[in-house]
């Protein structure tokens, strides 16, 4: 599904933009104004939200990025999705699967799961 594939590459190229002004530029030209966002670590709510928690997550893993697991699919205004977070020349460490519902052609609503982090001791 070409529209499955499209979002799901807005949606880890906004992931992927350390540069705050420019991601919320993202947001705003691909997310709606309501959007939600929810995983097992984090909640958000709105543009601004959503874009504190992904500056958050570079912040926290300085130098990773997402990237596409897979093909992505979806029906409807479902879009289904999984994803790699790691070093770009080197094996990604943390894997996830997304479902998004799209309003209007925009990213309205993300429930994701964490498929694979690594253990601490």
């Amino acid at each position: 599904m070409t529209q499955a594939r499209h979002i799901a590459e807005r949606y880890i190229a906004t992931w992927n933009e350390a540069d705050a002004d420019r991601r919320l530029a993202a947001l705003q030209e691909n997310w709606s104004e309501d959007a939600t966002y929810a995983d097992p670590l984090a909640t958000a709510s709105g543009r601004a939200e959503i874009g504190a928690l992904i500056g958050g997550v570079h912040a926290r893993f300085p130098g990773f990025q997402f990237a596409l697991l897979g093909a992505p699919d979806g029906h409807g205004d479902h879009v289904r999705f999984s994803w790699t977070l790691g070093p770009a020349d080197g094996p990604a460490p943390i894997e996830g699967s997304d479902v998004v519902v799209v309003r209007e052609g925009r990213i309205d609503d993300v429930i994701g799961f964490l498929d694979k982090v690594p253990q601490t001791a």
